[in-house]
């Protein structure tokens, strides 16, 4: 009889418990991967459909493919002179509870965190690399750029670093440069005043040096459309949709009647936000335009008077 029991208790571990039983007949649901089903494996009644599948969205038939379509950990990003693959020590002296540690221990991570940056910045290139992607960031903070905006300055930078542009030249004023072309690229451009306020170097040298990156990678450039000043100025002047549609329609017509050409971009789009908001009865004057887009008075009446010329149906 023991012997019986002791048998019986063996076959109960060694079968697996069912968790998941049919409602209809009592009988194993097995789960059917390939349609999201739970199915009866006695009856076939469909216990649960549509459920949520957990697993990566791609499929992988040996194991190289599936290392390489492997996402697991970080993303890689360029911002970083190691693209992010290294490992940072904390600042703070506190273990993984929070708290402190002691003397003999911080002196201990000091010690690391100095060679662990020797290791990160092994030769000149990833020290100028590091400084340059560095600057790139404060500048693209301070300007309030997107993130797409700087992954593409410091992939710009990266290329003129491997094609030695920058013997000649500084750090700061390609770091610059890439910043500018970055943001004109991707239709979120900053003037060259608003460049330069953030920049270590002065405007002739980043225009020069941005004529220079642009002509030896062969970026594609376009010049910079007035509307796309348009929504920050207005944002900054806090205007109303209206006006900004207005102002669109006014920069519309102005480059239909050939007044854009020869003109400063940032000019017109300040100009046509500030007629825009006196055709819309909102108030704002020309001394807060010019404040906002970093122009003179003088330039915002001259192409006030310019935009309204070229629209038919608005008397000067």
């Amino acid at each position: 009889m023991p012997n019986a029991t002791l048998r019986s208790r063996e076959k109960e571990e060694e079968e697996p418990e069912r968790t998941d039983s049919c409602p209809e007949c009592g009988g194993l649901v097995v789960h059917d991967e390939e349609h999201s089903e739970k199915v009866c494996a006695d009856c076939g009644l469909v216990v649960e459909e549509e459920g949520i599948d957990r697993g990566p969205e791609w499929r992988a038939f040996d194991s190289q493919e599936k290392d390489e379509k492997s996402r697991v950990g970080a993303p890689t990003t360029n911002t970083m002179h190691d693209k992010g693959l290294s490992t940072n020590i904390d600042w703070r002296n506190k273990d993984a509870y929070g708290n402190s540690l002691g003397s003999r221990q911080r002196q201990k991570m000091q010690r690391l965190r100095k060679w662990n940056e020797r290791f990160r910045t092994r030769d000149a290139k990833e020290r100028n690399l590091k400084q340059a992607l560095g600057e790139i960031d404060r500048m693209a903070s301070a300007l309030g750029l997107p993130d797409n905006v700087r992954e593409t300055a410091s992939v710009i930078y990266r290329r003129a670093l491997e094609e030695d542009l920058l013997p000649g030249r500084s750090i700061e004023g390609v770091a610059t440069s890439c910043v500018y072309a970055a943001a004109r690229q991707a239709g979120v451009p900053r003037s060259l005043d608003e460049i330069n306020d953030v920049s270590r170097v002065d405007k002739d040298e980043i225009a020069r040096t941005y004529r220079y990156v642009i002509r030896e990678l062969g970026l594609e450039v376009k010049p910079a459309d007035p509307a796309s000043y348009v929504p920050r100025f207005a944002s900054s002047l806090e205007l109303s949709d209206e006006a900004q549609h207005r102002a669109r329609e006014l920069l519309e017509n102005a480059k239909e009647k050939g007044v854009h050409s020869g003109k400063s971009p940032v000019g017109l789009a300040a100009a046509a936000v500030y007629a825009a908001a006196l055709l819309t009865n909102e108030k704002t004057t020309q001394a807060k335009v010019s404040e906002v887009a970093d122009i003179s008075e003088v330039t915002i009446r001259n192409r006030y008077h310019e935009l309204l010329e070229a629209e038919d149906s608005i008397p000067v």
